[in-house]
C-alpha cells in the first residue's frame, strides 16, 4: 500500500505555489534511499496533481512525544545513525533539508524515515544547519523538550541573546558519550560542528555501530509503534476532511457537472489568465512511475545507492527534468483576481 498526496491546481496557482510543487516533484523523482519517504508515482487529472509515496503507519515522532513515550538512549542513538545516513545522502545531492524535527520524522513498523519538501538551501544556509537540527531533535527525544525555548514568533535579537547567555543543560543520567555527541552537534559555530557522516562516524560514542546493518534496517529499534493504534490524532485528521472543499470521493460527480456546464451557455468560464496557467500546468506536469523506470533501466533493486552505507564524499546531481522552465515563468503573476 501507498500514501497519496494531492494538490488542487487552481489553489496552487492562486497561492503562487506551482513552482514549489514542481520543484518538489523534480527533487523527489531523483531520490531514493532507505531513510527517505520515496516518491513512486506522480500523475494529474483536470483538477489536481497527485504524488504517491511510501505509506508509513507508525506516526511521527512528535505524536509519540505528545503521548509521553520515553525514548531510551539506545533508541535515540539508532535514530541519529539512520538520520545521519539520510542527511549525508541529501548532502551528496547538494540538498539542504532545513526542517529536521520530530514532526517530520515518520515511523514505519521499525525505523524512522524523513519526509518533507526538500530545498536547495537558500541565502545564509549551509549543510551544518541540518546537523544542528539533528542535535536538537535528538536532545528533545531524550529530554522531552528542546534545548532552547524558541518559537516561530521569537524575535531574532532575542534568539541571538539567548545563544550568548544560555547554556544547554544535559541530564546527569545520560551517558558521557551521548552528551559529548550532542555537544558537538549543538556547537553554535557551524565551522566547528559535526556536519558530515564521516565526522559523526568518528565520534567515540558511535564506534561500535555496524553502519551496514543500520543502512539495511537490520537492527532492532528501541521503540516500535503499536500496530493496533492509529498513531495520529483522529480529531485533527477529521477536521482536515471536513474542511476539504473538494474531497476526492465527490470528484467524479463534480467533474461530470463541470463538463456539463461547459457544454451550455450557463457555464461560467475562468478568467483568461487563470485558464492559461491551468493549461501550462497540464502541459508541463511530469508523469512519473518509479517501477516503470526501474524496468527500463534494468537495474531493479540496484537503484539504491549503496555508497550511502559508507558516506562517500562524491557530489551527486539531480537529473534534469524537462519542466525546469516552469519554475521561472509558468505563472508570472498571481491569478487570484
Amino acid at each position: 500500500m501507498y500514501a497519496m498526496k494531492y494538490m488542487n491546481k487552481q489553489q496552487c496557482i492562486e497561492r503562487d505555489e506551482v513552482r514549489n510543487v514542481f520543484r518538489e516533484l523534480q527533487i523527489l523523482q531523483g531520490l531514493e534511499h532507505p531513510f527517505l519517504v520515496n516518491l513512486w508515482y506522480s500523475f494529474q487529472d483536470e483538477e489536481d496533481m497527485f504524488m504517491v509515496v511510501d505509506l508509513l503507519l507508525g506516526g511521527d515522532l512528535r505524536y509519540h512525544l505528545q503521548q509521553s513515550v520515553h525514548f531510551t538512549e539506545a533508541a535515540v542513538k539508532l535514530y541519529i545513525c539512520e538520520l545521519a545516513l539520510a542527511l549525508e545522502y541529501l548532502q551528496r545531492y547538494r540538498i539542504i533539508h532545513r526542517d529536521i524535527k520530530p514532526d517530520n520524522i515518520l515511523l514505519d513498523e521499525r525505523a524512522p524515515e524523513v519526509f518533507q519538501v526538500y530545498v536547495d538551501g537558500g541565502p545564509g544556509y549551509s549543510y551544518p544547519v541540518d546537523w544542528w537540527s539533528l542535535g536538537v531533535t535528538a536532545y528533545e527525544l531524550l529530554q522531552g523538550w528542546r534545548p532552547f525555548e524558541i518559537h516561530s514568533a521569537t524575535p531574532i535579537d532575542e534568539i541571538l541573546h539567548m545563544f550568548k547567555v544560555e547554556r544547554v543543560h544535559y541530564s546527569s543520567t545520560w551517558c558521557k558519550g551521548m552528551v559529548a555527541l550532542l555537544k558537538k552537534l549543538l556547537t553554535r559555530d557551524p565551522e566547528s560542528r559535526l556536519s558530515s557522516l564521516s565526522a559523526i562516524q568518528s565520534a567515540p560514542y558511535l564506534a561500535d555501530v555496524n553502519w551496514d546493518a543500520v543502512f539495511e534496517k537490520a537492527l532492532m529499534p528501541g521503540f516500535v509503534p503499536n500496530k493496533g493504534r492509529l498513531n495520529c490524532d483522529p480529531t485533527f485528521e477529521l477536521e482536515e476532511m471536513i474542511l476539504e472543499s473538494k474531497p476526492l470521493h465527490k470528484k467524479k460527480k463534480r467533474l461530470a457537472k463541470h463538463r456539463s456546464k461547459d457544454g451550455t451557455k450557463d457555464g461560467c468560464p475562468l478568467n483568461g489568465h487563470l485558464q492559461q496557467c491551468l493549461e501550462t500546468v497540464r502541459k508541463e506536469f511530469i508523469i512519473f512511475n518509479r517501477e516503470k523506470l526501474r524496468r527500463q533501466q534494468g537495474q531493479g533493486s540496484q537503484l539504491l545507492d549503496t555508497e550511502g552505507r559508507t558516506g562517500s564524499q562524491a557530489q551527486g546531481k539531480l537529473p534534469d527534468a524537462c519542466n525546469n522552465h516552469i519554475l521561472a515563468h509558468a505563472c508570472p503573476r498571481s491569478c487570484s483576481s
